[in-house]
């Protein structure tokens, strides 16, 4: 028997366009792609600052979580992606204010750029479900 499939959107244009979820979970298992900085307006949010971008990266990730049945608590793996590695103290603060109590396998990665020049970040962020009454 194979786990079911689900599908979380973001609604953004590139989801259709590329062939991606922002979110896919597979009985247990969430994986969230690459998340940039998009304002609800679709411009870029927190132009120049790589910690409102981490902030924003990460308030997106977290929604697709919830669409999907998971919570932040569930995260095992983060991957953190930025066209500037001298910056990852800027990420890393906003990622600390998350997952402080999670402490998930995290890696920083410097980036050449994104689609999109004024993103300055992307996160990434895996989880597992697990039953809560064990």
């Amino acid at each position: 028997m194979t786990p079911s499939r689900r599908l979380v959107s973001s609604g953004s244009p590139l989801e259709p366009e590329i062939g991606f979820s922002r979110a896919v979970r597979v009985g247990p298992y969430v994986c969230v792609a690459g998340t940039a900085p998009i304002a609800p307006d679709g411009g870029t949010a927190g132009p120049g600052d790589v910690y409102a971008q981490s902030v924003r990266c990460l308030d997106i990730a977290e929604q697709a979580l919830r669409e999907a049945g998971a919570t932040l608590a569930d995260v095992i793996r983060t991957r953190v992606m930025l066209v500037d590695i001298t910056r990852w103290r800027e990420a890393a603060r906003a990622h600390g204010e998350r997952f402080a109590e999670v402490r998930p396998a995290c890696t920083f990665v410097e980036v050449s750029r994104f689609i999109d020049p004024e993103w300055l970040v992307e996160f990434e962020v895996d989880a597992v479900v697990t039953d809560r009454t064990t």
